[in-house]
């Protein structure tokens, strides 16, 4: 089998020896008779993969103790919903900065269920710049502060955080959780689906600082109340064990690749190959992201027109570069950088930029 290079946004690519120890372990889970899918949440052999994957999380941020790692269902968009209904109480109000689509799919849905603030609006210039952490203020009394920390279709990504004080800081980390170092003590709540770093479809991963406990929403249905998840250690309900393991086992790739420094110094590699070369094509390729804000999970460019898009992105997949078609909202291209892409992805993108760049230009 020849394996391509997956630039899409997500569902991702995910580590070739992830995919191949799964595979060797699918059918008879540790000699067990049966696959992992077929075994009880309950029994030993889950609790195991369970409990590593939460122990791993914990381990490559560095948690402190007052920290809860869970796996919950419904992706990064039942949080929408799931962090105003817990923590947005009725005569409070929340803060949030709109960013891009996600932010405003979070904003949406807060605002469907009490008061919020928009402390930062990036519509005027299309969402192609953030402030500077210093310049986000929080209102006074805020329930939290919400951001997105990277826009997968925008292309934007906070280099770092706001210090809100006392405001718990809530931060959606779908597209590049675990792709960096953070300072993990200043955030109340972080979450993140699964299929952009960590694995596939089906979990997400949200990180809680024990002292947010005491404001959920006692008079939730129970799956959406956080302490539920908290108290039963992510199995209130049976969890997705499939998509859990395969966290683990992402989990322990990265681990074995060098934690979170290792992470952070290939985003910068594999992103400044691809910066490199629009920045040096003369204007053949535009990045419309502000510099200082350019993500490095999802590196989005345009060219001079359609037609030469559409030759070029059919010129990438006939060398086995895939994914690499904007989303149909905003047009382009975008080359989703992930954990699991191969330096060589990037370098084998990048040739071919400068290399149609010199022909079409």
């Amino acid at each position: 089998m020849a394996r391509i290079f997956n630039f899409g946004a997500g569902p991702a690519t995910m580590p070739l020896s992830v995919l191949e120890k799964a595979r060797d372990q699918f059918v008879d889970f540790r000699g067990k008779g049966m696959a992992l899918l077929e075994m009880s949440h309950r029994g030993k052999e889950y609790e195991e993969v369970h409990r590593q994957a939460m122990r791993l999380v914990a381990e490559l941020l560095g948690l402190p103790g007052n920290y809860k790692v869970l796996f919950l269902g419904g992706g990064a968009t039942l949080q929408f919903g799931m962090v105003p209904l817990n923590f947005l109480a009725p005569g409070r109000a929340a803060d949030y900065t709109l960013t891009g689509s996600w932010a405003k799919k979070a904003l949406a849905d807060a605002g469907k269920v009490g008061k919020v603030n928009v402390v930062f609006d990036g519509t005027p210039d299309g969402f192609m710049s953030l402030p500077e952490p210093r310049e986000v203020q929080t209102t006074p009394g805020a329930a939290y502060l919400h951001l997105t920390s990277n826009e997968t279709i925008g292309g934007v990504q906070w280099p770092s955080f706001p210090d809100t004080g006392e405001v718990p800081l809530i931060v959606d980390m779908s597209s590049d959780f675990l792709s960096r170092r953070l300072p993990v003590e200043r955030f109340g709540l972080i979450y993140a689906g699964a299929q952009k770093n960590l694995g596939p479809a089906g979990v997400t991963v949200v990180v809680l600082r024990e002292d947010l406990l005491a404001r959920c929403n006692p008079n939730l249905p129970a799956y959406l109340n956080y302490r539920n998840h908290w108290d039963g250690d992510s199995l209130y309900n049976t969890p997705p064990a499939f998509a859990v393991w395969m966290v683990a086992l992402t989990l322990e790739w990265l681990r074995d690749l060098g934690g979170l420094e290792a992470a952070e110094k290939l985003a910068d590699e594999r992103a400044g190959m691809i910066y490199g070369v629009i920045d040096a094509s003369g204007g053949f390729y535009r990045s419309p992201v502000k510099p200082a804000c350019r993500s490095k999970m999802n590196v989005v460019f345009r060219l001079p027109g359609d037609d030469l898009e559409k030759r070029f992105l059919e010129e990438a997949l006939k060398n086995g570069l895939n994914g690499l078609k904007g989303h149909r909202s905003v047009g382009g291209c975008r080359a989703s950088l992930y954990n699991a892409m191969p330096v060589a992805g990037a370098r084998a993108l990048a040739e071919l930029m400068m290399d149609f760049a010199r022909r079409h230009g």
